[in-house]
């Protein structure tokens, strides 16, 4: 199948090009990525042009103008676009280690969606963090040393072992799942109704699981590295909580507002 990695990022070229580093050094390349970008500056346009001429693989820079937060719509836009089967959809802060594309592929099955897990990086250790330092084994034995990782049990890779089932809200973390595309396209992406930072990805996973798939996560697979950042302003989180309380009374699978606008629900 055909794997089109999306990296959301938002002025932050530093942190980009170590994530995009990290997709030419997989064990299993994607087939393309596209960076969904909610509004950079010509930093960030440049860091993706310097990577593309060095990439394995077709790399695209999908863009919109800077309105403030908006995830769900530049997401949206980067899920139009896309060309693969399957879709995953990590952020422009999360590094990947050399076995994560081959693991979501592996993971991959119909019926589901995958919820991909993280360690969690100090602000320290996240000043050169990059994907060879954590393909080390000695490097990793430093992590879990250091003091600057938590989450460090997902460190370990046990690919043998099966995933979990589940349908339920807890655990749902937007910097590193995977989806069918078709699966995206029938509930019609994410809802654009959410500005500001806060639970586009609970809102979607209540739709998914509404038109019927249930959700794998694996422990020891798919795991990226999540670098530190201060936290995203919360002023619309009280309203962004009111939509995702809205989808969950509705009994709908689809949003109107989402990669097709339509006044359509079911």
């Amino acid at each position: 199948m055909r794997i089109s990695v999306i990296v959301t990022t938002y002025n932050n070229p530093d942190y980009l090009g170590r994530v995009l580093e990290g997709f030419n050094l997989q064990r299993r390349l994607p087939d393309e990525i596209l960076v969904a970008d909610d509004g950079s500056g010509p930093e960030t346009a440049e860091c993706i042009g310097d990577f593309s001429g060095r990439a394995a693989f077709p790399v695209r820079h999908v863009w919109h103008e800077d309105r403030g937060f908006r995830l769900a719509s530049i997401r949206n836009k980067a899920i139009k676009e896309a060309v693969g089967d399957y879709v995953v959809i990590m952020d422009g802060d999360c590094i990947a280690g050399r076995h994560f594309v081959s693991d979501h592929e592996r993971l991959a099955m119909r019926g589901f969606f995958v919820q991909g897990k993280r360690v969690l990086v100090g602000p320290a250790a996240s000043e050169a963090l990059g994907q060879e330092s954590v393909n080390s084994f000695i490097s990793t034995a430093g992590m879990l040393l250091s003091g600057e990782f938590s989450n460090t049990h997902h460190l370990i890779r046990l690919p043998w072992l099966p995933p979990l089932t589940k349908t339920v809200l807890r655990g749902i973390k937007g910097c590193n799942m995977a989806f069918w595309r078709d699966d995206l396209l029938a509930v019609n992406g994410y809802n654009e109704a959410f500005i500001g930072w806060g639970r586009e990805d609970s809102e979607i996973a209540v739709r998914l699981y509404r038109y019927g798939l249930k959700r794998h996560e694996h422990p020891f697979m798919a795991c990226c590295y999540h670098l530190w950042h201060p936290e995203n302003r919360r002023d619309m989180l009280e309203e962004n909580d009111r939509i995702l309380e809205d989808t969950i009374k509705s009994g709908s699978f689809r949003c109107s507002l989402g990669i097709e606008k339509d006044s359509s629900g079911q």
